[in-house]
């Protein structure tokens, strides 16, 4: 049941992404945006990512208070570093190194990252969980130790809001179970 209800909300999430191209919601767009909805999905099909643990709603939400107070903070950062008069910032490539299991988790540390303004990531090595980001104010140990604190605070996060230990169990494990 839960792969049918992904695979009708990947083809509704397609449909609404033609019909938004388009710019009308019409019969006629539905029709074309299911079509081509169903050649992607058919003929371009992603590889299966597993799906581990339980979302925990409590500590989702501390998660996304937190990084909305991050992005509203860093974004203000951003635009005074635009406007200040006075040399460009220093910029550094630091690494960060998460102790999560899930690739998909990983991946959504690494986006979490980049929607953060003043920073991006530039390399992911998913084998040793280590991500190399590019800082944009990292002038200073303070700044620098500023980003390591708020990279460890978001493993933390993620952890407690999509991969608790009590909850994960790989495949291996529901199988001889």
């Amino acid at each position: 049941m839960r792969a049918v209800l992904l695979r009708l909300s990947v083809l509704g999430g397609l449909i609404l992404v033609w019909m938004l191209l388009w710019g009308s919601i019409s019969v006629a767009n539905f029709i074309g945006g299911l079509v081509v909805a169903l050649v992607i999905t058919l003929l371009l099909p992603l590889p299966v990512v597993p799906v581990e643990g339980k979302v925990h709603p409590l500590s989702l939400l501390r998660l996304v208070v937190q990084m909305t107070y991050w992005l509203v903070r860093s974004s203000i950062q951003v635009a005074w570093l635009a406007v200040k008069p006075g040399p460009p910032p220093v910029s550094a490539v630091l690494r960060a190194q998460f102790a999560l299991k899930s690739d998909l988790v990983l991946a959504m540390a690494v986006n979490l990252i980049n929607l953060t303004p003043g920073t991006i990531a530039l390399e992911v090595d998913q084998a040793r969980r280590v991500v190399y980001v590019h800082v944009l104010n990292a002038h200073t140990d303070r700044a620098m130790r500023e980003f390591h604190d708020q990279m460890v605070t978001l493993e933390r996060l993620l952890k407690a809001a999509l991969e608790r230990d009590a909850d994960w169990r790989p495949a291996a494990d529901k199988e001889a179970a």
